[in-house]
């Protein structure tokens, strides 16, 4: 059904939670503790969490397959795929995000704006990847904003972060698009920024762009010098704020909703 609203007492209070899991048999939509597939869906002050666990690989705490859906307030906490951004227009307001591998993935036309984005501790031998957007036509207008966000380390990733390499993103599909800008990136982060999915692939085709980002992880002068990442101006940054990248002002003004549409900086 259309045009749901779901508010919840707090998303520590209110949780939606499952523990579904690639390693236990299902495929990979079929691990959703939640999944959206219709349009207009906004939730509030809610929880949604796979307790799988990162020894059971792919385990989805939240699947949005809708257009013009928001999520303010929110909670998507996993570790290997969290939140499956997979189709559709996404607006992503004051949520805390947490994960470990690709948990913000998919190919929808999302702005994530002043969340928190936390990552966990891996598994031995593992790396943290924010993001794994799956653009897979050129032609189509599909990727990944993370505005006035702030990328962390949890309780249990701060004292060990050391020992793991993490990353903003990588190319899950051949033209994976994903802008990191005007966001608080953590010392945590490799200086390279991003890393390759399966060797060389994507990495002419890719749109990988970050604008005035601020923290120990944000430096520019070691990131990868891939022919489709690049450091953009003020201009270019206002084509992805939610105003023309959403046309944010036709559907979410009038949704009463806390929202910025230009740059912050």
């Amino acid at each position: 059904m259309v045009n749901i609203t779901m508010y919840g007492d707090g998303y520590k209070r209110s949780i939606a939670t499952g523990n579904k899991n690639f390693k236990d048999g299902f495929q990979l939509p079929n691990t959703s503790t939640f999944a959206v597939l219709a349009d207009g869906f906004m939730a509030q002050y809610i929880g949604f969490i796979n307790t799988a666990g990162p020894i059971k690989e792919q385990a989805v705490a939240l699947q949005v397959h809708s257009n013009q859906a928001v999520f303010l307030n929110c909670l998507m906490e996993g570790y290997q795929d969290t939140l499956y951004a997979h189709y559709g227009t996404q607006f992503y307001r004051d949520c805390q995000i947490t994960g470990t591998i690709d948990f913000i993935f998919g190919d929808a036309t999302a702005v994530f704006q002043n969340c928190n984005i936390y990552l966990r501790k891996p598994l031995k031998n593992q790396e943290n990847v924010v993001t794994a957007q799956g653009k897979v036509e050129n032609k189509s207008n599909t990727e990944f904003v993370l505005q006035n966000c702030n990328f962390l380390a949890d309780h249990t990733f701060e004292t060990e972060k050391g020992k793991f390499k993490s990353y903003l993103g990588r190319p899950w599909k051949l033209y994976s698009r994903t802008i990191v800008m005007e966001s608080y990136i953590g010392d945590f982060i490799s200086p390279k920024g991003w890393l390759e999915y399966d060797g060389t692939r994507g990495i002419k085709t890719l749109f990988y762009v970050e604008f005035n980002n601020r923290g120990p992880g944000s430096n520019t002068s070691g990131r990868v010098t891939w022919p489709g990442y690049r450091v953009i101006n003020r201009k270019e940054a206002m084509r992805f704020t939610v105003g023309p990248f959403l046309q944010g002002e036709t559907w979410l003004t009038s949704l009463g909703i806390p929202v910025h549409f230009g740059l912050f900086t």
